[in-house]
């Protein structure tokens, strides 16, 4: 029996059998206090966007990444938002951006009505400084200070880097090349809360806290959670001062209304961060489980055929949030990728696909992709598997095994 054979044979049998085990890809973990402080936050009665754990989580978050200030806010996406303001992106300015990574990294380019320039990436995933430098070189001349784009006259006005499943980038390389050429850099770190520099010049220093501003994401699925929510931090402590205000509409009279500027409607709410406090006080074990959980995988794929557990990069600690295995192109042979990820979900392993292209998307495939090479490859044949902190040996050996079973084993 030929290995396609054995895959549809393998996934009939499976739909026949009722499976009563489920290894989600990757959910929430409220094994502290979290119910004790959402219930004091309800007590209380302070539920909405003023009340004591909305500073309290700040304090903490400023704490743990060694920054004078943190201001807490609605989400990920709108902490992005945020920071382009910030920023100063204009309509009509350019913005670049990795082409992987979930659509909500660009998306706020759009919300300034400028527009966004795809980029490549690196091994680790994160976006690819040596492309980034070769655009800003050959496609765009420096013109008092500004980087403009050649062909469009316009201003390349900000780099927005994605640490890509807690995989920090290359920021060394990234700052150089955005001092040069006077790109404010804005971090998305919302995969990335704990990761960090152990060498080199940033040795100690934290995804989001290198370029001019970073964001984090507390979405369910996330290393901590708030539910939703989000956090954004600058250089600049009065610039993170700034953003608080602009978060709660501006309100320059809060008693009589007064708005000087145009804000928004982007402050967390006291009850998600109540969660966040009690979320933040697991945070380092959560990160010593995915560190666990990620040798226990390679080691069960260590001799796998089919594909390769993909590593962090050197000099850093990630948080490791989430494991991707890249499969063999040569062993994907007539199994698409929705298939592999149907199949493992009858076995009871939830598993899902890297992202679409964001160049590829249909709002932007008119905008510019700069030589956009390795990035199709890795959409094709990354698999994200389980990746949850409150997953066993027995949960990862069983996960393990259906994966190797759906991609066909070792089989030579």
């Amino acid at each position: 029996m030929c290995k396609i054979d054995r895959f549809i044979v393998l996934t009939k049998e499976r739909r026949k059998k009722k499976v009563s085990r489920f290894i989600p890809l990757s959910i929430p973990n409220f094994e502290g206090n979290e119910r004790k402080y959402v219930d004091d936050a309800i007590d209380q009665g302070w539920v909405s966007t003023g009340g004591a754990y909305i500073t309290k989580l700040e304090e903490q978050m400023a704490g743990f990444l060694h920054v004078e200030k943190v201001a807490a806010c609605q989400s990920g996406t709108s902490g992005l938002h945020l920071a382009l303001v910030e920023c100063g992106v204009q309509p009509g300015d350019m913005v670049i951006v990795p082409t992987l990574t979930f659509i909500a990294a660009v998306n706020p380019v759009r919300y300034q009505f400028a527009e966004p320039v795809f980029m490549d990436f690196d091994e680790s995933l994160c976006l690819d400084p040596e492309k980034l430098a070769e655009f800003c070189e050959k496609e765009c001349r420096l013109e008092a200070q500004q980087l403009v784009h050649k062909k469009s006259g316009r201003v390349v006005k900000a780099v927005i880097v994605v640490h890509v499943f807690g995989n920090v980038a290359d920021m060394e390389a990234i700052m150089s090349i955005a001092g040069k050429y006077h790109l404010k850099v804005v971090e998305d770190a919302t995969e990335a809360l704990g990761s960090h520099y152990t060498a080199g010049k940033l040795a100690g220093r934290y995804a989001g806290t290198i370029g001019d501003f970073g964001v984090y994401s507390f979405n369910g699925n996330k290393i901590i959670t708030t539910g939703g929510g989000g956090a954004v931090t600058a250089r600049c402590a009065d610039e993170v001062e700034h953003l608080k205000y602009l978060s709660t509409q501006a309100k320059d009279d809060p008693q009589f209304y007064i708005h000087n500027e145009i804000g928004y409607n982007y402050r967390m709410t006291n009850l998600q961060a109540a969660l966040g406090v009690a979320q933040m006080e697991e945070l380092q074990q959560f990160i010593e489980t995915k560190h666990r959980n990620y040798i226990l995988y390679k080691e069960r794929f260590q001799d796998a055929s089919f594909g390769t557990l993909l590593p962090f990069r050197e000099g850093t600690c990630s948080n490791q949030w989430f494991y991707s295995l890249q499969l063999r192109e040569d062993r994907l042979q007539g199994k698409d990728m929705r298939d592999i990820i149907g199949a493992l979900q009858e076995r009871g392993v939830q598993t899902r696909a890297i992202w679409g292209l964001n160049h590829e998307q249909k709002p932007y495939r008119h905008n510019i992709a700069y030589k956009i090479e390795k990035a199709p490859c890795y959409s094709a044949t990354v698999l994200n598997i389980p990746s949850s902190t409150q997953l066993t040996e027995e949960d990862i050996c069983y996960a393990a095994e259906q994966i190797t079973e759906v991609l066909g084993g070792d089989e030579g």
